[in-house]
């Protein structure tokens, strides 16, 4: 008899945590539609909160990313951020945009890294593991797209040889 005591006091309780939940969210997106709180993801991580709020602090900065089309979008990093933090962040963004407006979509970004790189000024964010402000990135900051094409000292793997093996097949044959 006791379980049954417990199942409607069990029921009530996910039936109050599952209203607060609904009560939670209803809040989230009415704080969201606020044109004050634009700049937040509509599904925050807390990485994303935390820097926006050293963005507030002054810890963090916007940099503003012009593509090839020539429009634009912000993105906020911390001070310390180097160029992958920044490609991170970006990548993060546009396939948030993507989202919003197309639904789902894949976008090869080993293909975008590879053809294209960041430029400040006309300097080429090229090192990865470098800070923003050694390019002279600051708060603020434009940055863009230009085309890039990697040196063969850069390039990790050597080309691959296609189908080596069923060449010597075909010379006996």
């Amino acid at each position: 008899m006791d379980s049954d005591s417990t199942k409607p006091e069990e029921l009530a309780a996910y039936h109050s945590s599952e209203a607060k939940q609904a009560r939670l969210q209803s809040m989230l997106s009415a704080l969201l539609d606020d044109p004050i709180l634009a700049d937040v993801p509509r599904k925050p991580s807390l990485a994303d909160v935390d820097t926006l709020i050293n963005l507030e602090l002054g810890s963090a900065m916007r940099v503003t990313v012009v593509k090839l089309d020539s429009t634009s979008f912000d993105v906020a990093v911390l001070n310390s951020a180097t160029v992958k933090d920044l490609k991170l962040a970006i990548k993060k963004k546009i396939n948030e945009i993507e989202q919003e407006q197309m639904g789902h979509r894949h976008i090869s970004w080993k293909h975008v890294w590879d053809n294209y790189c960041l430029a400040h000024h006309n300097e080429k964010l090229i090192d990865d593991g470098s800070a923003l402000t050694s390019y002279g990135v600051r708060n603020n900051s434009k940055v863009c797209f230009s085309p890039h094409i990697m040196s063969r000292v850069y390039r990790k793997h050597s080309r691959r040889r296609k189908h080596r093996f069923f060449h010597g097949l075909s010379r006996k044959l």
